[in-house]
């Protein structure tokens, strides 16, 4: 890369920006004024974020790869105080790397006297001084509207799609891509696409989708699933873009296996795992979950035989790359299948 290029990474995946910067060829700069020289921001005895760029970025366009990942507050602290520095340090363009954007599923009022969090954290950046965000499978494509600088979303579709092709063949056989709600079914018949493309089949992968009704009964939640579609001998992929909990996959495997399934495995691109997660999973009729590297993953994922990762790193790479020399993104980006 030129010498008017710099790659900056917060504390949220170290691992995910050591890569990319592995892959450009290219050593991570310093943010950490403290000896040791951290890569990631310090903190102060209260707590505070401490930052302190570690070599001149003046003229320089800036790259801050920082996910909004839990804990989510302190990584938007970071992400912010880091592009303050930044900014205040005269570099010539900020783009804020963020694989996994934190709070993106509070994007509309869906009650009373509730916040739109999501446009707040796009006016959060751009207060901040960020001139464009690079991002990955946005939990609704209309969060991109929020932002007035330029907004890069990418989409996984393409890595999950060649990763079952090359590592999972024998599950193309008899194949049906399910949603597990009705918002998603736009993301699932992208992978029915690729499949499809990879294949070099004209006509999709057949598509289902798990429809949910959720209500109160006194003190008790209970949930009603129905699976619109036919899976009875099939195999079905499970595509969804957060897995926090796995409850969401582990009720709609349940309900497809209920329905005729033969096997049932999922992908979903942002792996959050919240505590209790792997547990539920591997007790689950779920036969793989396959998630990317978005969030920088604890032992207990990275150990779990039943969870497989694929890679984001080359692509985040590439992207960079282009968006630094002015090349077009147009292959990159997302696009409705027709």
């Amino acid at each position: 890369m030129a010498n008017d290029f710099c790659l900056l990474s917060g504390n949220a995946n170290l691992p995910l920006a050591l890569r990319i910067a592995e892959i450009l060829g290219v050593e991570l700069c310093w943010a950490n004024a403290e000896d040791d020289r951290s890569h990631g921001p310090g903190r102060f005895p209260d707590g505070e974020v401490k930052v302190q760029i570690r070599e001149t970025v003046r003229g320089k366009d800036v790259f801050v790869i920082q996910p909004l990942s839990p804990p989510v507050n302190d990584h938007l602290m970071e992400l912010l105080i880091l592009v303050d520095a930044l900014r205040r340090a005269s570099c010539r363009e900020i783009c804020a790397v963020i694989p996994y954007l934190g709070y993106a599923r509070q994007d509309r009022k869906t009650t009373g006297r509730v916040p739109i969090s999501a446009r707040l954290v796009a006016d959060l950046l751009e207060t901040a001084g960020v001139d464009r965000v690079l991002t990955m499978d946005l939990h609704a494509g209309q969060i991109q509207g929020f932002f007035k600088v330029p907004l890069d979303h990418l989409r996984s579709d393409r890595l999950f799609a060649r990763f079952i092709y090359d590592h999972h063949r024998d599950w193309l056989e008899d194949l049906t891509v399910a949603s597990p709600d009705l918002g998603g079914v736009w993301r699932a018949r992208r992978i029915a696409k690729r499949l499809a493309e990879l294949r070099r089949r004209k006509k999709e992968l057949p598509l289902v989708v798990v429809v949910t009704q959720r209500e109160v009964k006194g003190k008790r939640k209970v949930v009603h699933q129905k699976v619109i579609g036919d899976v009875k001998g099939q195999n079905v992929l499970l595509v969804d873009d957060i897995l926090a909990s796995g409850e969401t996959l582990v009720t709609a495997a349940a309900e497809l296996l209920k329905s005729g399934a033969r096997g049932v495995v999922a992908a979903c691109t942002h792996g959050v795992f919240t505590p209790g997660s792997v547990e539920l999973l591997q007790g689950s009729k779920l036969q793989r979950v396959i998630v990317t590297d978005t969030i920088a993953h604890r032992d207990e994922v990275r150990k779990a035989p039943q969870i497989e990762l694929v890679s984001v790193a080359e692509f985040f790479a590439d992207a960079i790359r282009r968006i630094h020399r002015h090349e077009s993104m147009t292959d990159l980006l997302a696009s409705t299948p027709t």
